[in-house]
């Protein structure tokens, strides 16, 4: 039986698209294969090589090349235990993790796991007002999510360099085409490895699609150098770096 055709954001914007796919990902088993057709009206540099990187940070694998016609682009894609990006046009911050734990691959939700400090943190620096609810606070507070590597592991030090490195480069152009306010990276070792080895918390020198870069520690439970206050105190100084940027 050949693999079932989805047909997403016909007539409207391409920026609509991630959170279109972030819905088919969700209502979709894993490893359940695919084809993507996706209609969107004309964007800005709309082509195979954004339908290549929407698919990826859906949490698809692409099975094959992408197919381009002259009103769709076409993806054989295969869904992964993976977490969807959480992206839309117009983000005050958009925040960058490393890659999804299980229990946020399973759940939907970035940093769900039993003893990470993601949430309450950001509750308490006044980023999000609900707990545990990405989209809630994309369309509320303006907090995208997304992470550099969609594989998801136990521990994030099994993801390799050279992914960092691959998922950076997807993550620049995200942030150039959807252009948020502020990027966050939480985590300093993803950043050392794919920008700077000598970062420290804090602003950046690099920008991402012309967009400041804060980077703090991880907010997981295995950082015991990082109290939940200090982490409060960077995702408050990244909202406050996004209110002036």
């Amino acid at each position: 039986m050949p693999p079932l055709v989805h047909v997403l954001g016909t007539g409207r914007p391409d920026m609509d698209l991630p959170l279109l796919l972030a819905g088919l990902h969700a209502d979709l088993e894993i490893g359940t294969r695919a084809t993507l057709r996706l209609e969107p009206a004309s964007g800005d540099g709309w082509g195979p090589g954004r339908a290549a990187d929407l698919a990826i940070g859906a949490g698809f694998v692409a099975l094959g090349e992408v197919r381009a016609g002259d009103d769709a682009v076409e993806v054989d894609v295969e869904r992964h235990r993976s977490l969807p990006d959480t992206v839309a046009p117009g983000m005050r911050l958009l925040v960058v993790g490393l890659n999804p734990s299980p229990a946020s691959a399973d759940s939907g939700v970035g940093y769900h796991r039993s003893g990470n400090r993601f949430w309450p943190a950001a509750l308490a620096a006044g980023l999000v007002g609900v707990d545990r609810d990405p989209r809630h606070a994309l369309t509320h507070h303006g907090l995208g999510m997304t992470d550099l590597v969609r594989r998801t592991t136990a521990r994030a030090d099994e993801v390799a360099p050279d992914e960092l490195r691959e998922g950076f480069e997807r993550v620049e152009r995200l942030c150039a085409w959807l252009r948020p306010r502020t990027i966050c990276f939480v985590g300093l070792g993803g950043w050392r490895v794919v920008a700077d080895r000598k970062a420290v918390a804090g602003v950046q020198d690099r920008t991402l699609g012309g967009a400041p870069v804060y980077v703090m520690p991880s907010t997981s439970g295995l950082n015991a150098h990082s109290r939940l206050d200090d982490l409060t105190a960077h995702f408050r100084a990244a909202g406050e770096l996004a209110d002036g940027a």
